[in-house]
């Protein structure tokens, strides 16, 4: 009885899907997020959602341009995408979309000068919603840009930011968090060592309600190889728990999993890897060079794909503390 009934609901998905009354509901297994539409052959990463979850923005890397673009949802299909409409000069980065909960400013980041001919610089950058597009964008400034590189930013509901930041002239990565108070930012306070796990750590996805964060994280005991996905729960006091690797599904030997991201609704989970379909490649036992060929310009050829799945184990993970 078991089996048929997860047949017949298998089955029901693919007659919705059929007919076009909805796209495919994610799973407890990370599948390629709309494959051949959002996630394609390119360098594809990082996850930003309008409240209503029917306007995504996402990153591309592709021919020396590192850009944002975004897609529409209408009856369950999602649109051709197209350059964010803040991207003022394509020369530079437009990367890593965040939008605050409320829809109303995306945050990103930019290595455009602040001045004419000015030295390229990876500052966090902001942009107000007007109407159904976007207005100019603007520097975020100090205290949260610094002469160093900030990066990926990440808000909860209270307007709390939280970002990377590579101090000018060091490699390592840092997650630091500045407080909204009276519509300005508070000079960033650097968290504690159980955020900053590892001998390296960037890209953090902060839940809105603070209630934990997920970090990329190289260096630890059980890393699956590289960077791998850790959450870290956050409790009343402030206090944060010591990291947990989100696992084999998640992580794996790539040693590229650096953009995480939950959906608007808190459903699902999105995150970037760079893992291959290497193993479907033989054909008959035998490597065909046209299989070769035609696999290398489909997802999952080794360049950062995006996956998702169901978010529901992320908050299980904290029993295991």
């Amino acid at each position: 009885m078991k089996i048929f009934v997860q047949f017949l609901k298998r089955f029901l998905i693919l007659i919705i899907v059929a007919n076009g009354f909805a796209q495919y509901v994610p799973g407890t297994d990370p599948r390629l997020f709309e494959p051949g539409i959002i996630t394609t052959a390119m360098h594809t990463r990082d996850v930003a959602m309008m409240p209503d979850g029917d306007e995504l923005y996402f990153s591309v890397s592709a021919f020396g341009y590192n850009l944002i673009f975004f897609s529409k949802k209408t009856d369950g299909q999602w649109s051709e995408p197209q350059p964010a409409t803040f991207i003022t000069d394509d020369q530079y980065m437009f990367y890593e979309p965040h939008i605050e909960p409320n829809g109303k400013k995306l945050f990103f980041l930019s290595n455009k000068p602040l001045e004419k001919d000015g030295k390229p610089n990876e500052d966090i950058w902001v942009v107000d919603r007007k109407g159904d597009s976007w207005g100019e964008p603007n520097n975020l400034g100090e205290p949260v840009n610094s002469k160093g590189s900030e990066f990926f930013p990440s808000l909860t509901r209270d307007g709390t930011i939280y970002f990377t930041r590579q101090i000018e002239g060091t490699r390592e990565n840092s997650i630091y968090r500045s407080r909204l108070k009276n519509d300005q930012y508070q000079e960033p306070e650097l968290l504690g060592p159980e955020v900053n796990c590892g001998t390296n750590r960037y890209n953090a996805f902060i839940d809105p309600d603070e209630r934990y964060i997920i970090v990329p994280a190289v260096g630890l005991p059980d890393s699956r190889g590289g960077t791998d996905y850790y959450i870290v729960f956050r409790d009343e006091n402030d206090q944060w728990s010591q990291p947990v690797n989100l696992g084999d599904k998640v992580n794996t030997k790539s040693g590229r999993e650096y953009s995480p991201y939950v959906s608007p609704d808190g459903t699902t989970f999105f995150f970037m890897s760079s893992r291959t379909n290497k193993d479907e490649l033989l054909k008959d036992g035998k490597l065909s060079f046209s299989h070769l060929l035609s696999s290398y310009g489909k997802p999952a050829n080794g360049n950062s794909d995006i996956y998702w799945m169901k978010a529901d184990f992320l908050l299980k993970l904290k029993k295991t503390n």
